[in-house]
Parts: C-alpha cells; structure tokens; sequence
C-alpha cells in the first residue's frame, strides 16, 4: 500500500498546485500528519486513514459552487486507477462525503473509526494557530469584512445558509471554529484541540483590546 500512498501523495500535489492556501497540498499534508497521529491511538485501518485524509479536499465543494459530487467522482477514477479494492475505495468516498461540518447535521449514527480519525484531524487544522491564518486568509480570499461591531454572529445557519454566508471573519470563529472543540471525536482528538481552542481565545481577547484601542 505504500507505493499506493505515494501516489496519492504526487496525485494530490499535482492537482491543488495554485489552490487557495487555506486549502492546498499543505493543509492536506497537516491533516495526513494530524490523521496519521490520532490513528496510532485508535483501532482503525490506517491505509483507509490515510488515504482519506489525503484525498478529502481534492475538489472541496466551496471552490466548485457547492458541487459536493466532484470530489468523490475525482477520488473514484483515482483509486480505481491504483487497483485499490473496492471495498476500500467505498470506505474512503464514505469519508469524504461525510467529513464536512456544514454536514454535521445530515451525521451518521454510528460512524466508523476511521471517519472519526480523519474528521478530527481535519477540524483541528481549523483550530488554533492554523485555523486563525487560514480563517483571514480565506476571508481575504472572499473580500469578507475582518470584523463589523454591527454584525452579530449567525448560529443557526442552515447547511444552504453556511455554504452562501459572507459574513465577517471574526464571527466564523463562533460561527463554528469555537464549536470544533466540543466536536472531537477521539480522545486524542480532544486533547490536541484543548489548547488549540485556548489559542483562539486568548487571540480574541487581543483583537477586541486592539480593536478597541484599550
């Protein structure tokens, strides 16, 4: 399966070379890491793991006007290609269709481990020093406000409302990266997302004391 990983590795680099880089081959590298990581804490199949977590933004729904069959279709010809078992490739589309937070609602009851692995290594590169950047950086990507006084987080979203939201940066982070913590899904998960979510709080606290000019 190495060389399969390999592969994926070169297949995924070639296809989110210019990717916007809150998304590109190295948020997918953090996340492998962060994957790879939780995996030796649970009793899971790794391969799935890994492949899942390298393949799970190949064509992330948000830069394809929501289109949510791209990835799986991308990832389908990909493995096929590798002669990768069906029965995996099944596990792996089962990973990616379900990874999203905007899905959270739309959850499996009992999702398999290699979900949760992969789910929570993705949400905590959204947390902490990471999350921050890549948070502005996509809110610079889409021209959104950095922060307006005036406009109140939206905490009731629907999955259509939270695909087309343009608010402000700031009310992300309680939009949903302030929500990931209590999210985790693995114990290791919810140690590393712990000091992570402390992070962000302590960089809030700043940014009002700044914005303010206390």
């Amino acid at each position: 399966m190495k060389s399969t990983i390999d592969n994926t590795v070169k297949f995924v680099k070639e296809k989110l070379e210019g990717a916007e880089a809150g998304h590109d081959w190295f948020h997918i590298e953090r996340v492998w890491k962060l994957a790879a990581k939780i995996a030796e804490t649970e009793n899971c199949d790794k391969d799935v793991v890994e492949l899942s977590a390298l393949l799970h933004d190949i064509a992330d729904p948000k830069f394809h006007n929501g289109d949510e069959t791209i990835a799986p279709k991308i990832s389908r010809e990909f493995l096929e290609s590798q002669n990768v078992s069906e029965e995996t490739i099944q596990k792996v589309l089962f990973i990616i269709e379900n990874i999203s937070f905007k899905n959270r609602s739309q959850a499996p009851e009992n999702p398999p481990v290699e979900l949760k692995i992969v789910q929570d290594a993705d949400r905590i590169d959204a947390i902490g020093a990471i999350g921050i950047a890549r948070t502005f950086n996509f809110g610079g990507f889409k021209n959104n406000p950095m922060y307006d006084p005036a406009v109140q987080p939206n905490l009731g979203m629907s999955k259509e409302e939270y695909k087309k939201s343009n608010g402000t940066t700031i009310n992300h982070f309680y939009e949903k990266l302030l929500l990931l913590k209590d999210l985790m899904n693995t114990e290791q998960g919810k140690k590393m997302a712990e000091e992570r979510h402390n992070y962000m709080l302590n960089f809030l606290d700043q940014f009002y004391k700044e914005w303010n000019v206390d």
